[in-house]
């Protein structure tokens, strides 16, 4: 085992961009496991949008990360000793560990997974939050219904490429928003999209108009800002907004731009919600199992865009989350 654990810490809160001086790449000691705990190397750490909302100090879902606190982050390691009865050598487990080389842990909100039915990346992804993200958020908040047309922004991404084939198998119409000809070709050739928009080359409203021309009945958000606003002026009665998320919106340094065009869900009678993923957590289990079956039956097709590298390509692969240079679930694989 290295004499030394690599950790990316957060030096400062950054305003707008995450700068390079923002983090502070340390090397820290080997711990070794105690009594009732486990020790492991980390092999791929996840690299979610929700990650700059963590950098900043304000309320939120969860606590700001602390500056000099090893920054969050889901991963999976591989047990290399293990003083706890549930966790043995050898033993791959997905957790919220950190950007870390090596981890120890007393097993809380750990959990093993299965290597020989899918790779360690797909269970920070399709069988991870965003699979869950998609699921809940989808089903539940959206209380989708067949024959309904759904639009999903930031659909090449690691939430909307799931968001998009569940409502394929529900019966649904799908039309999702990315940026550029190969993502958006990807969506409706590969993932089995009725429709795309390119949101870099085409108006959005227009766009909208043509491929929902009876309006939307779920408009899930990743995106927010411009997007949002468009969507909403082609709201179906009694539609649903599932905001999810708003990635154009996170780098900002000046107040996050709030939808123009709100009026729309009075005029519509419809309704605009939030969601967090963690409240669904009780019921994992069984939308894992369901996707887990649509995967296996071809009905979902996996994508993730995985970088190979060390902890200090973290700040890095990052920044691709926030230049849309990422297709699918984006990890980073550790040599």
């Amino acid at each position: 085992m290295s004499a030394t654990n690599r950790q990316v810490r957060l030096a400062a809160r950054p305003v707008g961009e995450v700068k390079p001086e923002d983090w502070e790449l340390l090397d820290g000691p080997v711990e070794e496991p105690g009594p009732g705990r486990f020790a492991g190397r980390t092999r791929v750490i996840s690299l979610d949008p929700a990650m700059r909302g963590w950098l900043d100090d304000r309320p939120s879902y969860l606590p700001p990360v602390a500056i000099g606190e090893v920054m969050r982050a889901g991963s999976v390691i591989e047990v290399t000793a293990s003083h706890h009865p549930g966790f043995q050598p050898g033993d791959h487990v997905v957790g919220a560990f950190g950007v870390q080389e090596y981890v120890v842990s007393d097993g809380r909100g750990a959990m093993k997974i299965d290597t020989a039915l899918a790779p360690p990346s797909t269970y920070l992804g399709a069988l991870g939050m965003p699979g869950m993200t998609a699921y809940f958020g989808l089903l539940e908040v959206g209380a989708l219904k067949e024959g309904e047309t759904v639009v999903v922004s930031g659909a090449a991404g690691a939430v909307g490429t799931i968001v998009g084939q569940i409502a394929k198998i529900k019966g649904c119409r799908v039309v999702g928003i990315a940026g550029g000809p190969a993502k958006c070709a990807m969506l409706t050739e590969e993932l089995g999209f009725d429709a795309a928009v390119d949101y870099r080359a085409e108006d959005v409203r227009r766009a909208l108009r043509r491929h929902a021309p009876d309006g939307i009945d779920v408009y899930f958000d990743n995106v927010g800002g411009d997007i949002l606003d468009a969507a909403l002026t082609r709201l179906a009665m009694h539609a649903r907004v599932v905001v999810c998320g708003a990635i154009s919106q996170y780098n900002n340094a000046t107040p996050v731009k709030g939808p123009s065009n709100y009026l729309s869900l009075l005029v519509r009678r419809a309704r605009m919600e939030g969601f967090v993923v963690f409240d669904y957590a009780e019921r994992y289990a069984r939308a894992a199992r369901d996707i887990s079956a649509w995967i296996g039956a071809g009905r979902v097709k996996v994508r993730e865009h995985v970088v190979r590298g060390s902890v200090d390509d973290f700040p890095g692969t990052l920044q691709m989350l926030f230049r849309g240079e990422n297709t699918g679930k984006l990890v980073l694989e550790l040599a």
